[in-house]
């Protein structure tokens, strides 16, 4: 059933805005860059984590290592999706053992993408903490998942999907609430 807009609830400058505060939130509860990470969950978490490692760099003049992972296989839906899932690779150069590590995803829903990101990660270390990061917290988890830093939190129902677009993947930035059309 095709999907049509009903709200745009974020645009451009509300999503930089809010990714300017969760790295602000990032550096005071970890009291700065000290053994800190950013891993984006494919694909639009990527994004998200460059643009806030940016802006950690911004505010405190040093890089943050920056990694990307790929869930695909960690997904505990693979045998119940109907098209072939693409793997891309999982690109962590660094040793994430006793790091700090803040992971990166565009909306925390069920909590079933950040427990599979969780498994994938445990397969290249043993951080000293994991942190999650989300734009947009829908609600709706079937896991025991929070997220400790959050743009914005929008209550939803399940019908509704939240459809987050960003310049570098989708050439616009905002994100919007859609529902079944007719």
């Amino acid at each position: 059933m095709p999907l049509r807009e009903k709200a745009q609830i974020m645009d451009a400058d509300g999503i930089r805005r809010a990714l300017t505060r969760i790295a602000h939130e990032i550096l005071e509860r970890n009291k700065g860059v000290k053994d800190l990470a950013l891993i984006g969950i494919r694909t639009r978490g990527v994004p998200l984590a460059q643009r806030i490692a940016a802006k950690i760099e911004e505010i405190e003049g040093v890089p943050v290592p920056l990694g990307i992972l790929d869930i695909t296989l960690y997904r505990d839906d693979l045998s119940r999706l109907d098209y072939h899932p693409v793997l891309h690779k999982t690109e962590v150069p660094f040793d994430i053992t006793d790091k700090k590590v803040v992971l990166v995803d565009d909306v925390l829903y069920t909590g079933r993408t950040v427990r599979a990101a969780l498994d994938a990660l445990m397969d290249l270390g043993r951080p000293r903490v994991v942190q999650l990061a989300v734009l947009v917290d829908r609600g709706h988890r079937e896991l025991p998942i929070r997220a400790d830093y959050v743009g914005k939190n929008v209550p939803t129902s399940r019908r509704e999907v939240i459809s987050v677009n960003l310049r570098e993947v989708d050439g616009i930035d905002k994100v919007v609430i859609e529902e079944p059309g007719e």
